[in-house]
């Protein structure tokens, strides 16, 4: 069993359903704007790419190991971690970009100065790389007066003055030489260096030269330098780098690998050359001190005609020679040791509690010594002085050799693996990737401008909101083409004015006329009097051409027809009959001509015309002056129809005070211009002044997809007249 559809949600989606077939419409309404912005911007997008300047890159391999100084096997265990160096990816990335390395490269490069060829902005360098004419320059060195860097315009001009890219000038913000010279060569003058290593353009091409400081250079360098790290954890930074010139930016990226290089193996030798100097610095005490102990045990051995040791005074000699040895060794490995822990460290800990035992030992071998004789006392200890100085002069001189070992031995833990090498193939601009995000864009800025417009479009598109308000809608005219035609032949002056109804009856909006003179007829039945007021909310509504084309209509039928121009400001129905507008209303009214006088014949059979007249000072004030009303009185009894085209009711009165004489009142409304609120607004004018509007004629009407129905009237008003 099927379930019933409640007519609300019946509503609900056919209301979604003509939301989507209206968006749909009015997108398809406006596809060749849609086709010609997309296709503007394509061509765009297709200009950009052929314009823009080629930029390449250039990359360069760098490994960073992590590993010690490889020295341990040679020199120890203990001296050799001392110099073991870990560092992370990220810490080298941040060492490379610093200034210490890249201030270098700026220093070498002379990236301080800026050297550029000078061209038409915007296009004038992508004209001159598509011709074959761009030029180059390549400045090596550029010091200017120290006065120039007060001046406020510092700007120079370095302009090419043979055709053999040899000879320059260079020029000053006023266009004054202040230095000639030839590529290749240094030109002094006046304070001014300039030393051109290459330059490369036509005769006359102009260079713009510059100066910007140490720092600004760095940081610019910093920016377009990119580095990052291959893989996780690998060690192999890629370093990269986008310019316009594959040398340059070449030249630079392996300045800057060589740089760091050279300081990383610096830096993993820095700490070994300190110890050697510090051990360098304490050899020649320690041989001084030798040498006062050798001369001073020689001395007294000579006084006291040599004496010589005892077996125990000897063995006690080696013991504590021994003593003192190890106790040295602490003293360097306590040095060691104290730059990685602290005392309450237990191999710390343990340093200290072997010295104690080392100095508890030399003090029980100093007891014993105190029980020898005098003489052999003072030998023993002269010998220990010169035996304990020599041991630790000669250990100072294995570790200053050792120390010379590990500094020549320092490699570093970074390795170049690939110099840097530019690609073939510019980076940017992506010449397939700017056509087609152009022709996108496009598209998308069309689409969005035609639905924002729609959006915000409240003009009337169909009789349906027209009569919602009340309004009867007595009459839909299609928009005419062949009327665009006779509008554009008489804007040009070319052949005679001709009404539409005339020269072509068939059309549809003459038809829809047809079916507003049935209408109209049935309307009529109560009025107070056969004259219809034709009037509207605003200008350009087609309100005469409405007024004209009915009139015709009607009298095609066989009544007398009166058609009064009363927009006696801009008034021009006489123009489709080729009449002129003198003595007409406004000739009436003020009471220069009768009745008869102003009224004029037309082509048409059964027509007559009373035109506006010369513009008057006090339209609406004629329009009140009782000969008017005599007008109206006179025309409704000499004919059969009586039409009156009156100006906006929004911009002046007149049609107030004209309606108050009328039977029929009829407002115009054009499709797609007059908003709802306008139409309504436009009634109320009226009915404030007693009028009431008895229905709206719809002008204009469009073929679109968006309002694909509104050709549905047209058929039945075809068929109803």
């Amino acid at each position: 069993m099927q379930t019933p559809t409640s007519p609300q949600s019946s509503n609900s989606n056919s209301a979604d359903e003509i939301d989507l077939g209206k968006l749909f419409g009015i997108l398809l309404d406006a596809k060749w704007l849609i086709v010609f912005v997309t296709f503007l911007f394509a061509c765009l997008g297709v200009a950009y790419a052929l314009m823009s300047t080629p930029i390449y890159k250039a990359d360069a391999l760098i490994q960073v190991e992590q590993k010690s100084s490889g020295m341990s096997s040679l020199i120890g265990e203990g001296l050799g971690d001392m110099f073991a160096q870990e560092s992370s990816a990220t810490t080298e990335i941040e060492l490379i970009k610093s200034r210490m390395v890249l201030g270098q490269t700026v220093d070498k490069l002379n990236l301080t100065t800026v050297a550029s060829p000078s061209y038409i902005p915007v296009i004038g360098k992508g004209i001159a790389r598509l011709t074959g004419q761009q030029g180059y320059i390549s400045v090596g060195r550029l010091e200017l007066p120290e006065q120039w860097y007060y001046k406020q315009d510092q700007s120079l001009t370095l302009r090419q003055t043979d055709e053999q890219n040899t000879q320059y000038d260079l020029l000053d913000a006023e266009d004054r030489i202040v230095l000639s010279g030839v590529v290749g060569e240094l030109a002094l003058d006046g304070g001014f260096k300039l030393f051109v290593t290459e330059l490369s353009g036509q005769l006359g091409q102009e260079y713009s030269l510059g100066k910007i400081a140490r720092i600004d250079a760095i940081s610019e360098l910093q920016k377009s330098l990119s580095i990052s790290e291959r893989g996780k954890q690998t060690g192999i930074l890629q370093m990269s780098l986008e310019g316009e010139h594959k040398p340059t930016i070449e030249r630079v990226l392996n300045d800057i690998s060589q740089n760091y290089f050279l300081q990383n193996v610096e830096r993993q030798s820095a700490e070994a050359e300190q110890s050697l100097e510090f051990l360098k610095s304490h050899l020649p005490d320690i041989k001084a001190s030798l040498t006062v102990a050798e001369d001073t045990l020689n001395s007294f051995r000579q006084e006291n005609e040599s004496i010589d040791l005892g077996l125990e005074a000897q063995s006690t000699l080696k013991v504590m020679v021994e003593l003192e040895a190890q106790l040295n060794e602490l003293t360097f490995k306590e040095s060691e040791i104290s730059q990685r822990f602290t005392q309450d460290h237990p191999s710390y800990r343990a340093l200290l509690e072997k010295r104690q035992t080392l100095l508890g030992e030399k003090e029980r071998l100093n007891q014993q010594i105190q029980k020898l004789p005098k003489t052999q006392r003072e030998v023993l200890r002269m010998t220990r002085d010169v035996e304990v100085n020599q041991q630790i002069y000669l250990q100072l001189l294995n570790k200053v050799q050792e120390l010379n070992i590990v500094k020549a031995g320092t490699v570093g833990n970074v390795r170049i693996v690939d110099a840097a090498t530019s690609y073939t193939e510019a980076v940017k601009p992506k010449k397939p990737l700017i056509v087609v995000l152009s022709i996108l864009l496009g598209g998308m800025l069309s689409v969005a401008f035609v639905l924002v417009k729609a959006a915000f479009h409240k003009g009337v598109e169909s009789a349906e909101e027209i009569e919602a308000m009340g309004l009867p809608v007595y009459a839909s005219v299609p928009k005419s083409d062949i009327q665009e035609q006779l509008d554009q032949r008489r804007k040009s002056k070319r052949g005679k004015q001709e009404l539409l109804a005339i020269h072509n009856p068939a059309e549809l909006s003459i038809e829809a006329l047809r079916g507003l003179r049935t209408s109209l007829h049935f309307a009529m039945m109560e009025a107070k009097n056969n004259v219809v007021m034709i009037s509207g909310p605003a200008p350009s509504i087609g309100k005469s051409f409405i007024s004209t084309n009915f009139a015709a209509v009607v009298a095609n039928t066989g009544q007398r027809v009166l058609l009064v121009d009363a927009d006696m400001r801009k008034g021009y129905l006489q123009r489709p009959f080729n009449l002129d507008w003198d003595n007409g209303l406004s000739e009436l009214l003020s009471g220069k001509i009768e009745q008869t006088q102003s009224v004029k014949k037309t082509n048409i059979e059964n027509l007559d015309i009373v035109t506006r007249g010369q513009v008057p000072p006090n339209p609406s004030e004629l329009l009140m002056h009782p000969r008017f009303a005599e007008f109206v009185e006179w025309s409704s009894q000499n004919y059969d129809l009586v039409i009156i085209d009156t100006p906006p009711v929004l911009a002046v009165t007149d049609p107030s005070i004209v309606g108050a004489l009328a039977g029929t009142t009829l407002m115009v409304a054009r499709y797609g211009q007059n908003t709802v609120k306008e139409i309504e607004v436009a009634r109320g004018r009226f009915e404030q002044s007693g009028i009431e509007v008895k229905g709206v004629i719809f002008n204009a009407i469009e073929r679109k997809a968006s309002n694909s129905y509104g050709y549905y009237n047209y058929s039945y008003i075809s068929d109803k007249g």
